[in-house]
């Protein structure tokens, strides 16, 4: 690292730039990042927070599952309640609606906030800690409880029907609507009203039964709760959409890196065959040329995730963003591979260099 530690010294001027730039593309990549675990959050929460082994939704006659069109109905669930090797069946009923705070007719509609209704038993898991146990009675994921501005006890009108709020709870999201939980039988009534069948949209199966077979025998489909997401199209198409930006991202920053070190190399050419003609193993020139870029990496790659620790943590508040390891580390640890990578694209000068060019051999 002798020769690349006083290059770094000698053009200061050059490295910075170059760390500038890929600092700038780490804030780029990590601040995307956090917006799409933020907006994954908001779409998926509920789902990823519902009790079971498995998912289970309809299977339609052609085409995937969805969550929006799917319907278990009553055959479907005794199937799986009389399965082998199933422990527990949780019906949940999702549908989307409109909720104000206060009695029917005391708000105008300009006050209605867009919420999901999920209609279940109470069960131990995120979604489930909302649930009330009387049918005039709601539950409100702490989203919907600020978008209402309602507390506990407060009465809430959904579907021309008035509840009281029974438990305010953390925050769970569908659709990037904020949750409210209901009684099976309440969810059932509301689902009527705006014009479903008011039978459950997916079960929620614990335990061990053959998973494929008896799907297979009631016409529905099941997998873990984050295999089912893909049954949710809002979520394939903002995942997709930014996961190709961030993808594309890293591209550019491999680019940008490996272009940089190939200019770079090329003009240390002749120092490189000075070096070899001395004595220098190529082993230890290219530990040398990589030691340099994963300096200049490493600098840039920190300076770029402080900015978006900092950044994320301000826009919090206004902004849907995950600010995680997932969010941080993994992109700075993929940014340092891609650099690594790129820059080692330019080590074909120093393999390639000939000790004597050093002596002239070519004048």
């Amino acid at each position: 690292m002798f020769v690349a530690w006083r290059d770094l010294r000698h053009a200061r001027g050059r490295f910075v730039l170059i760390g500038a730039v890929v600092a700038l593309i780490t804030l780029l990549v990590g601040f995307l990042a956090g917006l799409t675990g933020g907006l994954a959050s908001q779409d998926v929460s509920a789902v990823l927070g519902l009790s079971g082994d498995r998912v289970v939704l309809q299977q339609p006659a052609s085409g995937s599952p969805s969550y929006a069109q799917s319907t278990i109905g009553r055959e479907a669930v005794a199937g799986w309640q009389d399965a082998a090797g199933v422990d527990e069946v949780v019906p949940v009923g999702i549908v989307q609606g409109r909720a104000t705070v206060g009695a029917a007719g005391t708000r105008g509609s300009d006050d209605a906030v867009g919420v999901a209704l999920f209609g279940l038993e109470g069960v131990r898991s995120t979604v489930g800690a909302l649930a009330p146990r009387n049918n005039d009675e709601v539950g409100l994921s702490a989203g919907a409880a600020h978008d209402l501005g309602a507390v506990v006890g407060d009465t809430v009108t959904i579907t021309g029907t008035a509840y009281r709020v029974a438990v305010i709870g953390g925050d769970a999201w569908y659709s990037h609507t904020p949750v409210v939980a209901m009684t099976a039988e309440a969810w059932a009534a509301a689902d009527r009203r705006l014009g479903g069948s008011g039978e459950p949209s997916l079960l929620a199966v614990s335990g061990t039964p053959d998973w494929d077979a008896v799907a297979e025998r009631t016409d529905t489909a099941a997998s873990t709760p984050l295999g089912s997401l893909g049954a949710l199209e809002t979520f394939r198409s903002e995942v997709g959409s930014l996961g190709l930006m961030i993808v594309m991202l890293f591209g550019v920053s491999a680019l940008v890196v490996g272009a940089f070190f190939t200019v770079w190399t090329m003009q240390r050419s002749a120092d490189v065959a000075v070096l070899k003609a001395l004595g220098a193993s190529t082993r230890s020139l290219v530990r040398d040329a990589l030691g340099q870029a994963l300096v200049v990496l490493a600098v840039g790659i920190g300076v770029g995730t402080a900015a978006v620790v900092v950044l994320g943590a301000l826009a919090g508040g206004t902004l849907p963003f995950l600010l995680s390891p997932l969010t941080t580390l993994v992109p700075a640890v993929a940014m340092v591979v891609l650099g690594l990578g790129g820059a080692a694209v330019a080590l074909r000068t120093v393999t390639a260099a000939d000790p004597l060019t050093a002596l002239g051999s070519n004048r």
